[in-house]
């Protein structure tokens, strides 16, 4: 394991690499269909690069309303930290915009994941691009 780093991305400069990891992870694993994961929220959204050295291994974004989404990281660097350091990323920087409450919706099997950040489940579970989902909040209203 090299070191692991995440910094904030440019949807224009780094559209490539963060389109690399989304198919990756999104279209070609988890058969989601390609209009429902490319969106025109992208264009406005706050984009992080997780890295492994210089190698761009997970992607996450960050909505103006403190909605956080498309949380993928590459199959080989999976159960390595390397989802905690996005996530911590993309709260930091949702917090420092003033965004003192974030929401997300988390596929149900990632549900540890998200809750040990201090999200809680606020929906029942519903189906999104065929996988079930939950709604979850983190931080105050």
């Amino acid at each position: 394991m090299n070191r692991i780093h995440v910094r904030v991305a440019d949807w224009q400069k780094d559209n490539a690499e963060i389109r690399r990891i989304r198919e990756s992870v999104f279209i070609a694993e988890q058969a989601v269909p390609p209009e429902l994961e490319w969106d025109a929220e992208d264009a406005t959204a706050v984009h992080f690069l997780a890295y492994e050295g210089d190698f761009p291994i997970g992607t996450a974004r960050l909505l103006p309303d403190g909605q956080i989404g498309r949380v993928s990281v590459l199959r080989d660097w999976r159960g390595l930290k390397v989802g905690d350091a996005l996530l911590q990323a993309v709260i930091g920087e949702a917090e420092k915009r003033g965004l003192r409450q974030q929401m997300l919706s988390a596929q149900v099997q990632a549900t540890a994941f998200y809750e040990r950040h201090g999200f809680s489940i606020v929906s029942e579970e519903f189906l999104e691009a065929g996988i079930p989902h939950v709604d979850m909040v983190r931080g105050a209203a």
